[in-house]
């Protein structure tokens, strides 16, 4: 049985004093059966492991470059992640695809780039809201994944997959657990085809999760946690969502 993940995502929120208060707040909300992780803005990835150190949530980033080193100004590598103790980032985020023109081939290369320096990258796929009503949900997102698979051939198995619908990122309105299941079970066979250890593989469904949505998402079959956006930010809604994934 997959273990459940949960994964907060801060995106360009926090200040020390805020950061501090919420890591205290879910130190004694938990401990939690699923496994819990925070994706922080990167001025803040060496006070959050520290904070973090001795609790069972895990530290992560929000993006890499996909280059080893060099003179990149702005870009933050893997190897420098990994030396930060991050054990997950997220690449090919909905954000980064749109406002920084990031390509599916471009995200497949921030993968490989991390799983080289051990870090988990959560690999993100998803529709827009145009792409969903012309009947483009399926194409849209095997095509991003298959970018992956393609890079990383026999090292796919090591990702973590998020399906993120983009018109439901930020905006209020939510996948049923039915369609978000759908979305999951095409990404799954498609893994399958690719990989032998796709069924061990953990699929994240994020887009506007809350705490009165979170169990009937995570109730279903080949949804195996959250990536979760506004409501990480607030202790009490994102401990209730790690409390619905066990």
């Amino acid at each position: 049985m997959r273990k459940k993940l949960v994964v907060g995502n801060w995106k360009m929120h926090g200040n020390r004093a805020a950061n501090a208060a919420l890591l205290g707040a879910l130190k004694e909300a938990g401990p939690w059966t699923a496994e819990v992780a925070v994706c922080v803005p990167f001025p803040y990835l060496t006070e959050t492991a520290l904070a973090l150190t001795g609790q069972q949530v895990l530290l992560g980033a929000q993006d890499c470059s996909s280059h080893e080193q060099g003179a990149y100004t702005g870009e933050v590598s893997s190897a420098m992640l990994s030396d930060l103790g991050c054990r997950f980032v997220i690449v090919g985020h909905s954000e980064r695809r749109a406002y920084h023109h990031e390509s599916d081939q471009l995200v497949a290369d921030k993968a490989k780039a991390a799983l080289a320096h051990g870090v988990t990258p959560i690999v993100c796929v998803g529709e827009t809201l145009a792409e969903r009503e012309a009947g483009q949900t399926e194409v849209v997102v095997k095509r991003q994944l298959a970018a992956v698979i393609h890079t990383l051939t026999h090292c796919i198995g090591e990702i973590v997959l998020a399906y993120e619908p983009v018109w439901a990122i930020g905006t209020g309105l939510t996948a049923t657990p039915e369609q978000a299941q759908a979305v999951h079970a095409v990404l799954r066979k498609q893994l399958q085809a690719a990989s032998q250890k796709a069924d061990a593989m953990r699929i994240l469904y994020g887009g506007s999760v809350k705490a009165d949505n979170a169990a009937q998402l995570f109730a279903q079959p080949d949804i195996d946690g959250g990536l979760i956006g506004g409501a990480s930010l607030k202790a009490a809604d994102f401990a209730a969502i790690c409390r619905a994934a066990m």
